[in-house]
């Protein structure tokens, strides 16, 4: 679609196809980015669900760490999801011995807060940037935030108050996957805000 934004979703590890479809199917142009040549191309990311310990090392390995800091840095909009939020908390409570993330939202994490996979579960949320009707929301292996920063926008909480969705200026991040529960409302608003970004730049 002419007028599109390309949006990249890192692709070292992870639910990458599923993003991908939910992406194109609301009229956005997608990149596959394992390379920092990939990430300068682009004009948003999503950092899917996967094994935040895994992308970490594997950014690493491919040069991507220090370019997807600086892209964080310089306003590039990115949503991550699961691992992905994991990923662009300033501190991970719980990581293991070495793990990194790329930082850039002013949060702490704790990684797999609900137990292991077969701890997995279903809730519907309500989200009011999204709308009155709640959001049917996955949660696999999931982590919550147990801190947020005077800058940091609560977006939705569980009933027992763990807050689950957040973003902050360019971040954007759930500890669900809304690529898998059918409800795309959260990628519409990721992308509205690639389009601001774009427009702002213009």
């Amino acid at each position: 679609m002419a007028g599109s934004p390309l949006v990249g979703i890192l692709s070292l590890q992870g639910d990458v196809r599923e993003h991908e479809n939910v992406l194109q199917g609301l009229g956005a142009e997608t990149l596959r980015v394992r390379r920092a040549e990939d990430l300068a191309q682009v004009q948003g990311l999503v950092i899917p669900g996967g094994e935040s310990t895994v992308i970490d090392k594997l950014s690493r390995q491919f040069g991507l760490q220090q370019p997807l800091r600086d892209a964080i840095s310089a306003g590039l909009p990115v949503y991550g999801t699961c691992a992905g939020l994991i990923l662009l908390a300033d501190t991970v409570i719980d990581g293991i011995e070495g793990q990194q993330s790329f930082g850039g939202m002013d949060i702490d994490v704790r990684r797999n807060a609900f137990g292991r996979q077969t701890e997995s579960f279903e809730a519907d949320l309500a989200v009011p940037v999204l709308g009155d009707e709640p959001v049917h929301a996955t949660f696999i292996r999931a982590p919550i935030v147990e801190r947020v920063g005077a800058g940091v926008e609560v977006l939705s909480a569980l009933p027992d108050g763990a807050i689950v969705a957040v973003q902050q200026g360019n971040l954007l991040g759930t500890s669900f996957h809304p690529e898998v529960g059918g409800d795309s409302r959260f990628h519409v608003h990721f992308l509205a805000r690639v389009r601001a970004s774009v427009r702002s730049a213009a």
